[in-house]
């Protein structure tokens, strides 16, 4: 039997790969003479290297091999509607069809061949993906004419409710928009954020494309955040758009200045275009028209100044405006201000130049304008759930770096940073349970491990500032430290192998980012280690393994060039009540996980069994009954103290 499945497999593999690289004739050959496992062959998905996970069928029709396609469906019969994984340059596929694959990758004649052999045209992915709309993605017009003229629906949506006409207006296929137009898609359709076809050629400044929608009466509305077409296309500095649209019937006066501040605005802070005399040119026009007629002057609304912008106030006059031409600084300054009050707070658009802008400070030594600016964007993308795993890293890197070239760092800012990083692990945790069918599960965890390593390396920078500033540190703010730190450990998360804070605390291979960061963050530490033990973090908490944080310190391979670590790691854990007789899965104590004489020595006088621990130990090794005869505390407690699961307790969420 086991040789059977050993003989498929290879021969799965042979009609895989000879379909793969287009062998018709080998492929033929291999099919013909196993008609006992032809089902399975033809069928059967096979994994390769990449993650691309298909059928001989699915696999020759992303690859165009029409000669095999063409052969396996008319001599073997496979099924069209099979479903794969295939990757399409950064994109991985789901739930793809072999007709999608041909549509997505170009292949006409591979599509008319699966078409004629009666393949499902509206085949969806696992996103709601048909093959038109992989074809709209690609601008190719001979594929969505062929697959519309044999019924492929051009109303259907993706799971973003994003249509074939959006798609094909946002990569900027005109072709493929004038047909779509042509046989009846409605250019006024919304995505669920809102956004219409005009939207999408706006902001990615497909000005002809922008022009044919309007031919067809397309509507300029608003999407969720409160965008028009005019301003999506402001805001990414899409100048031909803007002069476009601005010269409209429909286009308000006061829509005009707007788009022309917003231009302007983006000009001044925008990472692959930023150019300051456009900036200027178009701060210029939108002052000009507001003050365009006398008996009727459109004022600037007053807003309040924003510390991160250095309280700046915007300009109300032209000669205002005339007097800040050549201060580059008061340009960037105005346009952030005048970005957020046209935008709004809320907008997820507002932040990226913020941190551009506070990049730039960084890349000059300006570290306290820095980080004014990315604490700002930090509280906006926070107060509208964005993800803020990357600014939290970053906050990482640019305090290690100051903290290592000798650059007075705030412990506010520390502080601060590290509640964000507490907020941050609340929602991933909250986010993991009430997860729905919309969530990517994977990314979250992802998000979550990264936050945790990066709260971890925050705490770590505030321990070295606070021994940096050891007569200077405010108990006012080391209190504030502690009750966040509490806060932290409360969360009870951890990595997926179960490691808490304070596991990564103690232990030498605790991955550093290597961008500045580990100049400063060195593992293990003890001082971060204490902090976490004196703000409650438990310190007979188990990973996957059952190693306690004990277990692990005790491993450490530097115990004469690093005594003092080892030592004060063990005498904390210890006097912090962490067992000295709790096993990991492997059957040991941390007495017996040690790796060196010295980590023995440091723990044999420090070995203090109560009777307590020496019941439960009884109890473990002689395998007594003791599921629901005693308190259920109790069986977590009995649980640390031998090897094995089988009483039931979650192991991991044990404290004693």
């Amino acid at each position: 039997m086991e040789e059977s499945s050993e003989i498929c497999q290879s021969l799965m593999n042979r009609v895989y790969y000879a379909a793969r690289d287009g062998m018709a004739i080998s492929l033929y050959d291999i099919l013909s003479e196993r008609g006992d496992h032809l089902d399975q062959l033809l069928n059967q998905t096979v994994i390769e290297d990449d993650g691309q996970h298909c059928t001989p069928l699915i696999v020759a029709a992303r690859y165009g091999h029409s000669r095999v396609v063409k052969m396996l469906v008319d001599k073997f019969k496979p099924d069209l509607e099979q479903e794969g994984t295939v990757k399409f340059d950064a994109y991985v596929i789901q739930g793809a069809s072999a007709l999608w694959c041909a549509a997505g990758a170009g292949h006409l004649n591979v599509v008319k061949t699966l078409v004629k052999a009666g393949a499902n045209v509206n085949h969806p992915t696992r996103t709601n993906s048909t093959p038109l709309r992989a074809a709209c993605f690609d601008g190719r017009l001979d594929i969505v004419q062929y697959l519309t003229e044999h019924h492929a629906d051009i109303h259907i949506a993706n799971k973003y409710n994003n249509t074939c006409l959006m798609i094909a207006a946002y990569k900027g296929h005109l072709e493929v928009v004038s047909y779509l137009l042509d046989i009846g898609a409605n250019p006024n359709d919304k995505a669920l954020c809102g956004a219409t076809a005009l939207h999408f050629a706006a902001e990615c400044g497909h000005f002809r494309i922008v022009s044919e929608l309007l031919r067809y009466d397309a509507k300029m509305t608003k999407n969720v955040s409160g965008m028009t077409p005019l301003i999506a296309a402001a805001e990414r500095t899409r100048t031909e758009v803007v002069e476009y649209l601005v010269e409209r019937n429909e286009v308000s006066k006061a829509e005009k200045i707007e788009a022309y501040e917003l231009l302007g605005a983006s000009y001044a802070n925008d990472k692959d275009n930023y150019c300051v005399s456009k900036a200027f040119k178009y701060l210029y026009e939108a002052m000009k028209l507001r003050y365009s007629d006398p008996e009727n002057i459109m004022h600037k609304p007053v807003c309040a100044p924003i510390s991160a912008y250095e309280n700046w106030r915007e300009s109300v006059t032209l000669e205002q405006l005339l007097n800040i031409e050549n201060n580059h600084n008061a340009i960037h300054m105005e346009s952030l201000a005048i970005r957020e009050r046209i935008l709004g707070t809320d907008n997820p658009e507002v932040p990226h130049p913020i941190i551009f802008r506070g990049a730039v400070f960084a890349d000059n030594a300006r570290f306290d304008r820095c980080i004014d600016l990315w604490l700002h964007a930090l509280k906006l993308r926070q107060l509208n759930n964005i993800s803020v795993v990357r600014d939290l890293l970053r906050f990482a890197q640019v305090f290690s770096q100051m903290i290592h070239v000798g650059i007075d760092l705030q412990f506010t800012q520390v502080i601060n940073v590290l509640e964000a990083s507490v907020i941050e692990l609340k929602r991933n945790k909250d986010q993991i349970g009430n997860l729905d069918s919309k969530d990517d599960f994977e990314q979250i965890i992802e998000e979550m491990e990264s936050n945790i390593t990066t709260a971890l390396y925050i705490l770590t920078i505030l321990m070295k500032l606070i021994k940096l500033n050891e007569k200077g540190s405010e108990e006012e703010k080391v209190s504030r430290a502690h009750r966040l730190v509490h806060n932290l450990c409360a969360l009870g998360v951890s990595l997926r192998d179960g490691q808490t804070l304070l596991h990564l605390a103690v232990n030498a291979d605790t991955p550093v980012d290597d961008f500045h960061t580990n100049n400063v963050c060195k593992f293990p530490c003890a001082a971060t280690a204490k902090f976490l033990i004196q703000c409650g973090a438990d310190v007979n908490a188990m990973d996957i393994n059952r190693n306690t944080p004990l277990h692990v310190i005790v491993s450490y391979q530097k115990p004469i060039s690093d005594f003092l670590t080892l030592h004060s790691i063990i005498i904390d854990l210890t006097e912090a009540g962490a067992h000295m007789d709790t096993v990991n899965i492997e059957g040991k104590t941390p007495y017996d996980a040690a790796t060196t004489g010295v980590a023995e020595i440091i723990l044999r006088k420090q070995t203090k069994l109560s009777l307590k621990c020496m019941a439960a130990k009884a109890v473990k090794t002689y395998n007594l009954s003791y599921c629901g005869s005693v308190p259920r505390s109790l069986e977590s407690f009995i649980e640390l103290h031998g090897p094995g699961l089988n009483q039931g307790t979650d192991v991991w969420k044990v404290s004693c």
